[in-house]
């Protein structure tokens, strides 16, 4: 077997149409699937074990989710790429409407992806699921406090006053959290619940470390954070004072969201490019999830210690489609209201 030799190349926002979309070098062996990826979270082990088994060579173009989408409308056929990987769900609906996915048929796919985390016409699969949840200080907050209806919207109550934190605007994370609300709850309704929490002085941080570590120094009682941070961060300082909170469990559920992938149009290694997307959604799925700490689509396939240990939830359906369609009326919201 090849020893695993992954070339990753990162685009940067000035090299969306040049440069950085040449995979590998002039003495570089050429690769069998070139993979357009927005999800930055250790990929190479996945498809370093991937290489192992099967001796394809894996080459990979990192990014941002709308750049790689520029990038492949603007290469049209002459794109390299043979597999675009992305995270959130509306990405993943906005790639299919864009044209730039290939169905795929596929019995491997079909039965290792349940229906709710696929497009019908097998245009993309999901194939990692990650939470959005609540997390707080057990010094500061008795959990009893929360809504278990309405968490989301509950912490709009003004007992919450001077005690969230948050993430920013700009992040996809909050923009699917609204478009779920909105889904939901309609826009007048969401909007209130947005504009609940910027009446209860939250302090809003660009990343959900920063969240984490707030709520652990009790500079934030409250925060909404994705699951696998918590994970990570625990391995590291397992000490560290911050619980978890299933959100909405006696109403619809904690937000989820997908990552995952699909065959790009112009590919001309379909078939490769398809054995890497089944590999992922099976034998391949621990590797996948496991380093980041996220869910498996695969119900075969258990999560892994760290995450189980946050004890079983309900989920909020995903609808890839209503989070596509409704991203640019949440990004509006949130601007209408102040929320930055």
């Amino acid at each position: 077997m090849r020893t695993p030799a992954l070339v990753v190349c990162t685009l940067a926002l000035s090299a969306a149409t040049a440069g950085c979309g040449i995979f590998g070098g002039s003495d570089e062996e050429p690769a069998d699937i070139h993979v357009y990826s927005a999800r930055h979270y250790d990929l190479e082990n996945a498809f370093g074990e991937f290489e192992e088994e099967t001796g394809l060579k894996v080459e990979f173009l990192f990014g941002e989710d709308a750049e790689l989408l520029q990038r492949l409308e603007t290469e049209g056929e002459g794109s390299p790429a043979d597999l675009f990987f992305t995270v959130d769900a509306g990405n993943l609906w906005a790639a299919d409407q864009a044209g730039v996915l290939d169905p795929v048929e596929s019995e491997v796919l079909e039965g290792a992806v349940p229906e709710e985390y696929r497009d019908s016409d097998g245009s993309w699969y999901g194939l990692a699921l990650r939470a959005r949840t609540v997390v707080y200080n057990p010094d500061n907050v008795d959990p009893s406090e929360f809504d278990t209806e309405n968490t989301y919207a509950g912490l709009g109550d003004p007992k919450w006053q001077g005690r969230l934190c948050m993430r920013d605007s700009t992040e996809a994370y909050t923009q699917s959290l609204v478009t779920a609300l909105m889904e939901s709850y309609g826009r007048d309704e969401a909007e209130r619940i947005v504009q609940s929490w910027l009446d209860n002085d939250v302090d809003i941080m660009s990343n959900d470390i920063l969240l984490l570590e707030a709520v652990d120094a009790g500079t934030c009682d409250v925060a909404i954070v994705n699951h696998y941070y918590l994970a990570r961060e625990l391995e590291e300082k397992p000490d560290m004072n911050v619980e978890l909170f299933w959100a909405s469990q006696d109403g619809l559920g904690v937000q989820l969201n997908l990552s995952g992938g699909g065959v790009v149009t112009t590919s001309d290694a379909k078939a490769d490019a398809q054995q890497l997307l089944e590999w992922l959604a099976t034998d391949g799925q621990d590797a996948f999830v496991g380093d980041n700490h996220e869910f498996p689509v695969n119900p075969d396939v258990k999560p892994d210690e760290a995450i189980e240990a946050f004890g079983p939830f309900e989920p909020m359906p995903i609808d890839a489609e209503a989070y596509g369609r409704l991203n640019a009326d949440a990004i509006d919201l949130l601007e209408e209201v102040g929320y930055e």
